[in-house]
């Protein structure tokens, strides 16, 4: 019952987001590719240490990401272009802040911190290739989900990294930490249930 509340809230949101940002007389193709911009500017603030501002420039560019589904849902302009853009440049913002990270001098822990940057950032990809590559091999008939971290969970957990690193560096890598191991995990994860699918 909870949930179910909670997604209502979050729907009802949606809408009251849709109806302000369709105003502005963009199309939801148009605020997808917007999304990207924030982000290449967090890159920037995070090379010179700037965290609170990268992490705020981060967090718009995510916010962006729900504009365009929502301005969509609310003009009847939901379209598979749109869901395929939005897919792809989803991609694209969460690769450009982990690409920027390995700019920034963070401090090791085991290994050298850039080590667990593309640890993390290789974990993501595979995230998501396990689940187009069960889809397009027909082994699942519907999209594969689940696992420890999903990109929003991803996202969120970086968004809390890099504004914890304004306090001190070493919480920054503790976060990518466990962010490699915990998207590798959610990788195999993915995998076992599609090669459990796939042996039905």
């Amino acid at each position: 019952m909870a949930m179910y509340a909670a997604r209502e809230r979050f729907q009802n949101l949606s809408i009251k987001i849709g109806i302000v940002f369709s105003k502005v007389g963009l199309s939801p193709n148009q605020w997808t590719m917007i999304s990207i911009l924030p982000v290449l500017v967090a890159v920037y603030f995070l090379y010179y240490q700037e965290f609170i501002i990268a992490a705020l420039l981060f967090m718009v560019s995510s916010f962006l990401d729900l504009v365009d589904g929502s301005v969509a849902r609310v003009t009847g302009r939901v379209s598979r272009l749109g869901a395929y853009l939005d897919t792809v440049v989803d991609r694209y913002v969460e690769g450009i802040i982990i690409i920027g990270l390995v700019f920034v001098s963070l401090p090791p822990f085991l290994v050298d911190a850039r080590v667990w940057i593309m640890i993390f950032f290789f974990g993501g990809m595979m995230t998501t290739y396990v689940k187009a590559a069960a889809k397009e091999k027909e082994l699942v008939t519907r999209e594969l989900k689940g696992g420890l971290l999903e990109r929003a969970e991803r996202l969120i957990i970086l968004f809390i990294g890099i504004l914890l690193a304004s306090v001190d560096m070493m919480f920054l890598t503790y976060v990518l930490v466990l962010l490699a191991i915990l998207t590798n995990i959610t990788a195999l994860q993915r995998m076992w249930k599609a090669v459990s699918f796939g042996s039905e």
